[in-house]
């Protein structure tokens, strides 16, 4: 998620001049309900920003890695409904989730020989826990339950019974870090049999000012988890992976203090890394 229909900011991410991937979240179409053939909605302004950057149904190579990113569905909400469906089926020609699960397994079987593929979505598949902090566990209610998308995870499933296509990651977001109701936190990574391995990267917020040792009052240290940059500067959580050879190395969460043109690792944690 950009924001609720953000179109400033998605269009300052597409004029980043480095190779990047995309794919729009439920926020991003929070007001547009069905497409409209007499104007440009906010939906589609963002869609044109993108290009062939937003993944969402289709593929993106980089051959000079050796790499393809696959998108899941877009606009995705999790669970067993579709969210958005009159979009979908306008935008896409998508009307269910089977449909859905095709349209991502025909992009990704057109992966060039030798690629590996990484799976990138908005929310992530079903099948990985249904407990509160599972990876894409219900924390909003009490008994939990699975929120994953099944579309992806069939999508994927077929795949890996179908073709020799390696797929290291999937990674999503969606799923909050921090559990509803102060509940702790969510599992972020999941090792399947198969050493796929899953990342939610929904780190919420993503931007915050750095609490200062003297600001002791709860007011003063809830007051700090702001979006804006300040001149005191922010503290920013990347989750940064590494791939060597098709084959998953590590994955850290990251945080990084910014200010101005300064900036500085504040702190890291490894949440996977390869035995050798």
């Amino acid at each position: 998620d950009f924001g609720n229909e953000n179109v400033e900011l998605v269009q300052s991410i597409a004029n980043l001049e480095i190779a990047k991937a995309v794919i729009l979240g439920n926020h991003d179409c929070w007001n547009t309900q069905q497409f409209s053939g007499k104007r440009k909605d906010r939906v589609q302004l963002q869609l044109e920003c993108l290009g062939e950057e937003h993944v969402g149904y289709c593929r993106l190579d980089f051959p000079s890695l050796k790499l393809t990113v696959v998108g899941g569905r877009p606009f995705s909400h999790g669970g067993a409904t579709m969210f958005r469906k009159r979009l979908l089926s306008a935008r896409y020609g998508v009307h269910d989730m089977e449909g859905s699960a095709k349209r991502i397994y025909n992009s990704a079987i057109r992966t060039p020989d030798g690629h590996s593929v990484i799976f990138l979505a908005h929310n992530g598949p079903t099948g990985l826990g249904s407990k509160v902090n599972d990876i894409c566990g219900k924390d909003w209610d009490f008994g939990g339950g699975d929120h994953g998308d099944p579309d992806l995870a069939k999508a994927i499933s077929e795949l890996k019974e179908t073709t020799q296509i390696a797929i290291p990651l999937v990674v999503f977001g969606h799923m909050h870090k921090e559990l509803a109701y102060g509940k702790g936190a969510r599992k972020m990574i999941v090792v399947g049999e198969d050493n796929t391995v899953y990342l939610n990267g929904a780190i919420v917020p993503r931007v915050k000012r750095p609490i200062r040792e003297q600001e002791t009052s709860t007011s003063m240290k809830e007051s700090q988890s702001v979006c804006s940059p300040e001149t005191n500067g922010t503290v920013r959580a990347f989750t940064l992976v590494e791939i060597l050879d098709g084959k998953l190395q590590k994955i850290i969460e990251t945080w990084i203090f910014v200010m101005g043109d300064e900036t500085r690792l504040e702190e890291q944690h490894i949440l996977f890394q390869t035995v050798t």
